[in-house]
């Protein structure tokens, strides 16, 4: 290659990095609506599914960057040929459109922790606050593009100076956080009913497939599984890297941070409750409505509320940065294999997201399509790196890719099970139900691709982005040799 990698210096480097990119918004307001929803049968398929989906492609991922030293575009033109450098290119563009309105959820914490640490938050009623603050337009901006300067920042000083130093010093204190919020928590008067839902078994839950593929959904999206973030940070992994257990770290790392966000949040919702119905349809206000209009309204009755919210807001932006820091070095990587300098690579992809990212910013309803479309997006993209696997063969995967130095057979015989049978049915169902789904929700319009949450607006969508993929595939094949022979 043109450019010189740069490695991380220590695996605890790598390590932290992986955990920071797997940590993300969703540990902290996604997972314990879905654990308050189900109880703690929840907790059943969502740890079952980080072996049979998550931890699979993790290492998967992993292998590809380690042993093609390129990013998502370039790795898939080394591994399967020109002719699926449209799958790179979907994977890509699914996880930078992501990044496009992600940037934004950066910036409401960020907004948030301010408002806690001044006081402010208390001031104000909270779900006016949220409805004004997000039809607004300066403020929304503003935060956007401060959130993208902290991480364009960081990705600028490069992986050593940048990435790694970073995620050592905020994925331990993100994890202090969290543990300080749930002790908080679990110390509240009456918070035992709520720890004893939140780890308590309900039977009657487990005939309910709902929550089987929610425990696969939240899985697959919690840990960045699919993503191209953790290939793209393999690429600066030294040989001596054990994709394995660095692969199985950082998914139980990302599981681990869930389940203190949860203690954090279940046992203060049910303690400040009226009664459990309540506390469950508090739990069920949606992502947005449980973070910034619930949560500051719940801590408000506590004593040293202010702390305590200020501890959360903080733990939920140095969340959302670190992840948005992954998903910046993704991108900007691409930009690396086509010939750029690092220094302009960041400088374009913070410009163009700031610019693409703009229009969630500003309209929610442009927010929730583009999470809709492109988080829905990923499922097909956890499937074109399975495919990857399969395409190649598992065990030449496994002997050449993984570089399994022990139990070999062991190995190969586990991945058969898992890339020929289970991931694909895993795949198949889950993207079977979404479109039963968005059929019964939609009977009459779920064709329609103006509608925010519906089949028509992904196909469209998703189309598009697979037919530019096509389209361009062969300059990007071009673009790609030329960078590779100059090395």
């Amino acid at each position: 290659m043109s450019v010189k990698n740069e490695f991380f210096s220590t695996r605890f480097g790598l390590i932290a990095a992986a955990i920071g990119m797997a940590i993300g918004a969703g540990n902290i307001w996604r997972f314990p609506r879905l654990a308050g929803q189900y109880g703690g049968s929840f907790l059943v398929p969502w740890f079952i599914f980080l072996f049979l989906w998550s931890i699979p492609l993790l290492i998967t991922e992993f292998s590809i960057g380690k042993k093609t030293k390129q990013g998502v575009i370039g790795s898939f033109y080394t591994a399967l040929g020109s002719n699926y450098i449209w799958m790179g290119f979907f994977i890509a563009f699914c996880t930078s459109a992501i990044m496009f309105y992600y940037s934004v959820v950066c910036g409401w914490s960020l907004k948030y922790f301010l408002m806690s640490f001044t006081g402010s938050v208390f001031e104000v009623s909270h779900s006016a606050f949220w409805e004004s603050y997000t039809s607004s337009v300066f403020q929304p901006l503003a935060f956007h593009f401060f959130s993208l300067f902290i991480g364009g920042f960081i990705i600028y000083r490069g992986i050593l100076k940048g990435v790694e130093k970073f995620s050592k010093f905020i994925v331990p204190l993100l994890f202090i956080l969290l543990i300080i919020a749930a002790i908080k928590a679990i110390s509240l008067d009456n918070a035992f009913t709520g720890i004893q839902y939140y780890f308590n078994l309900h039977s009657e839950s487990f005939s309910n497939y709902r929550m089987w593929l929610d425990g696969l959904s939240q899985s697959a999206w919690s840990t960045g599984a699919g993503w191209g973030l953790i290939l793209t940070y393999a690429i600066y992994a030294k040989k001596k890297e054990n994709v394995i257990g660095d692969s199985f770290l950082t998914g139980i790392g990302n599981n681990l941070a869930s389940i203190i966000a949860g203690l954090a949040i279940i046992p203060t919702v049910f303690a400040l409750s009226e009664t459990i119905i309540s506390a469950k349809e508090t739990l069920n206000v949606g992502n947005q409505g449980l973070a910034f209009i619930v949560i500051p309204q719940l801590f408000q009755k506590i004593s040293a509320g202010q702390l305590f919210i200020t501890v959360f807001f903080l733990a939920l932006f140095f969340a959302a940065i670190s992840s948005l820091v992954s998903m910046l070095e993704m991108a900007v990587r691409i930009f690396i294999d086509f010939g750029f300098n690092r220094k302009k690579a960041v400088i374009m992809i913070t410009s163009i997201t700031a610019a693409l990212g703009a229009p969630s910013a500003i309209s929610l309803n442009f927010f929730n399509n583009q999470d809709w479309v492109w988080g829905l997006g990923l499922m097909l993209s956890g499937a074109f790196f399975t495919y990857t696997v399969i395409k190649i063969g598992v065990v030449t995967f496994v002997k050449d890719w993984v570089q399994i130095k022990s139990n070999k057979t062991i190995y190969i015989k586990i991945f058969k099970i898992l890339f020929y049978f289970i991931l694909p049915l895993e795949f198949t169902g889950m993207f079977a139900w979404w479109i039963w789904q968005s059929i019964q929700w939609y009977p009459k319009t779920w064709w329609n691709p103006t509608e925010i949450f519906n089949l028509g607006t992904c196909i469209l969508q998703w189309v598009i982005i697979c037919a530019a993929g096509f389209i361009l595939s062969r300059n990007i094949k071009r673009m790609l040799v030329i960078n590779k022979d100059k090395g």
